[in-house]
């Protein structure tokens, strides 16, 4: 195309694609390039901001490892995978939040009523419910991934001193649909901002600040998986969270309970929490596979 004008470049764009190239492939490219383009022109982009921009990219490419992935960090302080995740919620199952870039793979099995908080010290909290589906039936056998930070207020995969299943398990519902297990309060903590996505809250004056959280990964045969997490409703950043992954059923109460009423049996730490706990009753609810989404 030798007549190319800032108006037309979009439309040739479009254009060049093959005729066999996938609908949904075309859909989604042609529609990326008109936006960026619409960008470009809305901003008035100059050589030297594309060129840091392309930049920025490349460095968060040399910065991303099996440890860190710098570009779902991106995602998440952007809003965009919190935006994926809400235009595919189920109306009455429970909200999706986000991953965020810390999951490990192949967690350790924990049994029912089974301990995350190991030697680390903190507040005990006991933490149960029921999985269901959308009309209160309990989907027995449910694989519940569970993952939090250390009190230290960091993941596995961000301390050495740590082991890397630290804080990480995976619980199997009973026939009834129930699970539960104890660990420690989780603690707000700050997302990575030594690398491009701290350049960019700080030029914008944000936070790096998340509110304190507990992540599950819910799978169970015939529904969708439910990547959640859940919230204490007294949190500080709970309306301020820098990757936008509050919702409002994912806001719980942490009850507080007086010493001495820690469950006798039916858990590890049984017999051996004597001062004050807390407890939080979360139920998840597992939208159908094949449900219309939002």
């Amino acid at each position: 195309m030798r007549n190319l004008t800032p108006e037309n470049i979009t439309e040739v764009f479009a254009s060049y694609f093959g005729k066999d190239t996938d609908p949904r492939v075309r859909e989604v490219l042609v529609a990326l390039a008109r936006n960026l383009h619409d960008f470009a022109r809305e901003v008035r982009l100059t050589h030297d901001e594309w060129r840091k921009g392309l930049d920025f990219l490349e460095w968060a490419g040399r910065i991303t490892g099996p440890e860190r992935n710098e570009f779902v960090l991106l995602s998440d302080v952007l809003g965009l995978s919190s935006l994926v995740d809400m235009m595919h919620s189920v109306p009455g199952a429970t909200s999706s939040s986000v991953l965020g870039p810390f999951h490990v793979s192949n967690p350790p099995p924990l049994p029912l009523g089974g301990d995350l908080k190991g030697d680390w010290e903190g507040e005990v909290v006991l933490v149960e419910g029921h999985v269901r589906d959308m009309e209160g039936n309990p989907v027995p056998g449910a694989k519940i991934d569970i993952w939090q930070t250390a009190p230290n207020g960091k993941y596995s995969s961000q301390d050495p001193q740590m082991d890397i299943h630290e804080f990480h398990a995976l619980l199997t519902a009973d026939e009834n649909g129930w699970y539960g297990f104890t660990t420690l309060r989780p603690v707000p903590y700050t997302v990575p901002d030594d690398g491009p996505v701290g350049e960019i809250l700080r030029a914008a004056g944000r936070h790096p600040w998340r509110p304190s959280h507990l992540h599950m990964i819910v799978e169970a045969d015939g529904f969708r998986t439910l990547v959640t997490e859940i919230f204490p409703e007294d949190d500080p950043y709970l309306d301020e969270d820098t990757v936008f992954g509050v919702r409002e059923d994912l806001v719980m109460r942490y009850e507080p309970q007086p010493a001495g009423t820690f469950p006798a049996e039916g858990f590890a730490l049984s017999g051996k929490v004597d001062g004050p706990w807390s407890k939080v009753e979360f139920d998840l609810i597992l939208a159908p596979a094949d449900v219309e989404r939002r």
